[in-house]
């Protein structure tokens, strides 16, 4: 077949040495394990620049010898020989290179699911990998390869097409729509490399240019063609279709890796049982709340009538200016954390826009605050809804979770100490750190009013139910109209807010654990707060400033620094964190 001949003929330079080699760590380890960690990253995102074909199994054999490599020189360092601060970061790093290499062998067999699919991505993977290597081109002979794939793509869409439409002497292909969805995707980003391989040489080099210019439209075309194929044809999502959601469930054992990134001993199922018994406590202060509301134990009607309490089209910034200083005025006054003069007057403000409202409902932050509220253009419909969603008891709630004590404070603290760990950043820390502010701000009084409370609650319910599903929908237990159905009765969230939430959540480039990062995280900064200030080992102040200072790092090692444990090569993750 000319493809296959054609690969032979452009083979990758040939190489006299090891692709990756790592001197001794000890021989640039001047500041310690720091060292170490930047070199890992340096050269992990030089190699990803290189091998820029996420689905080329060149890359994943690369990234195996790189990842090993490193296995290797971590075993051989004089790890009894470290501090607590060195011992941390090694064995961060070690479980980094687990989870990698893990990663590397799923992504082999998630590549496997699709391949029958995507049978000419070998040729756009070997010209850019040549490309890289510096290969020469010969650009008749490139002509014939694009013009060999363009015809190869257009006769397996033949063979995707209903039955009765494909050749009588071709077997049909059966896919399913989460496989042909998945494969789409890979197609529009092989597509884009062909792209980046073809702009490499056109108008540079005037013969390639001359023969390959329609050999190469067309099979950008056909590419096209068949991603949008894949998408609507066998996926079932039409261009411009708002209300399908097809994510990709990982599946149990792909959650196990991920938990064990995190350090958490527990099994999905677990977690789910967790978040039940909290959502078990919610219900029961929601109750209360709406009893003294004066609404009995219709809690519906209390949380409809917080809903209404909204300020006028306009009002909104001075709205979350205010409740920002009144975060900040609670804390220092309670003396629960020290706030840097400077990231009090850092943060900025700007208004989210109609189209990034429809994925995100609601505020998003840092040392940004994007404020979700209506805009002249929206339907009536979404104006009020989102008026409703944003409402002035669920805003007090959350605004200090964006920016002070929450996002901005940390993100301003990450940059400034331990900056380096970076690579090691979770969603525990980063979102667990903000919620748990939300349970702490809860215990502290900071609701001045029922309504409060009820805003506070629906945030809480609303992380206990991200826990249920989004494991719900990776373990196969949930669809994401489920999904969507369980925000609306459990949380007694909006139906637009929440479908947004969903395909947020399963389509919007989170991790599998993110959106129960939040209240899981919570808990676990909730736990070592009964183990070290109510025990009076610690106050608030220094408790709080000391996770500030160790970076986003999975909270048991958190734990270990502030505890003084033990910490041997072989750490193992045992920190039950959860008695409720």
């Amino acid at each position: 077949m000319l493809i296959a001949t054609a690969l032979l003929a452009l083979a990758p330079l040939p190489q006299t040495e090891p692709y990756y080699t790592l001197p001794d760590p000890r021989t640039f380890m001047e500041d310690g394990m720091r060292d170490a960690v930047a070199r890992y990253s340096t050269d992990l995102r030089a190699l990803r620049r290189w091998w820029d074909v996420s689905v080329s199994p060149q890359r994943r054999q690369r990234e195996r010898e790189f990842l090993e490599t490193w296995g290797a020189a971590l075993d051989g360092l004089d790890f009894e020989g470290f501090d607590i601060d060195d011992r941390i970061d090694w064995l961060l790093l070690r479980n980094k290179l687990a989870y990698e290499l893990r990663k590397v062998a799923l992504g082999e067999l998630k590549w496997s699911e699709t391949r029958e699919l995507l049978p000419f991505a070998d040729t756009i993977i070997h010209l850019q990998e040549s490309r890289r290597a510096l290969a020469p081109l010969d650009g008749a002979w490139a002509a014939e390869q694009l013009n060999a794939l363009g015809e190869e793509i257009d006769e397996l869409r033949k063979r995707l097409e209903a039955p009765g439409e494909a050749d009588a002497d071709e077997d049909e292909i059966e896919v399913p729509r989460l496989i042909a969805n998945r494969a789409a995707s890979q197609t529009r980003s092989l597509r884009d490399t062909l792209r980046r391989w073809y702009r490499y040489y056109s108008g540079y080099d005037p013969l390639f240019s001359w023969w390959c210019k329609t050999p190469y439209d067309a099979a950008d075309k056909a590419l096209t063609s068949y991603a949008k194929h894949l998408r609507e044809k066998i996926a079932g999502v039409e261009e411009g279709d708002k209300d399908t959601i097809l994510g990709d469930p990982i599946g149990a054992d792909a959650l196990a890796i991920e938990l064990a990134r995190e350090l958490l001993p527990y099994s999905a199922k677990e977690l789910v049982a967790i978040a039940k018994k909290e959502l078990a406590w919610c219900d029961e202060q929601m109750r209360l709340a709406s009893n003294e509301l004066g609404f009995g134990d219709d809690w519906r009607a209390a949380q409809e009538h917080v809903k209404t309490r909204h300020v006028s089209p306009g009002e909104q910034p001075e709205l979350i200016r205010t409740l920002a200083q009144e975060a900040i005025d609670f804390l220092e006054s309670h003396e629960l954390l020290t706030i840097p003069t400077f990231a009090k007057n850092a943060w900025r403000m700007e208004m989210m826009s109609p189209e990034r409202q429809k994925l995100t409902p609601y505020f998003t932050g840092g040392e940004v605050i994007s404020v979700s509220f209506p805009t002249a253009s929206m339907d009536h419909a979404d104006k009020l809804m989102s008026m409703r969603g944003n409402n002035v008891h669920f805003s007090r709630a959350t605004v200090h979770h964006e920016l002070i004590p929450g996002h901005h404070l940390q993100q301003f603290m990450n940059s400034r100490y331990r900056s380096y760990r970076s690579p090691f950043r979770t969603p525990f820390w980063g979102e667990g750190w903000a919620l748990y502010w939300e349970m702490l701000l809860w215990d502290e009084g900071f609701a001045q009013s029922a309504e409060d409370r009820v805003g506070m609650l629906f945030w809480r319910k609303h992380r206990c139910a991200r826990i249920l599903f989004s494991l719900g929908f990776h373990l196969g237990d949930l669809t994401s109209d489920e999904c969507i159905e369980l925000l609306i009765e459990r949380v007694g969230h909006e139906r637009a807010n929440a479908t947004a939430e969903v395909r947020r959540s399963v389509q919007g480039g989170y991790g599998p654990l993110y959106q129960a990062a939040y209240m899981l995280g919570g808990l676990q900064f909730r736990a070592l707060h009964r183990e070290l200030v109510q025990s009076g080992e610690m106050s608030n102040r220094s408790f709080h400033d000391a996770i500030l200072r160790e970076g986003s790092i999975p909270i048991e090692l958190v734990r270990a620094k502030l505890t003084g444990i033990e910490l041997t090569r072989d750490f193992e993750s045992r920190w039950r964190f959860y008695d409720r």
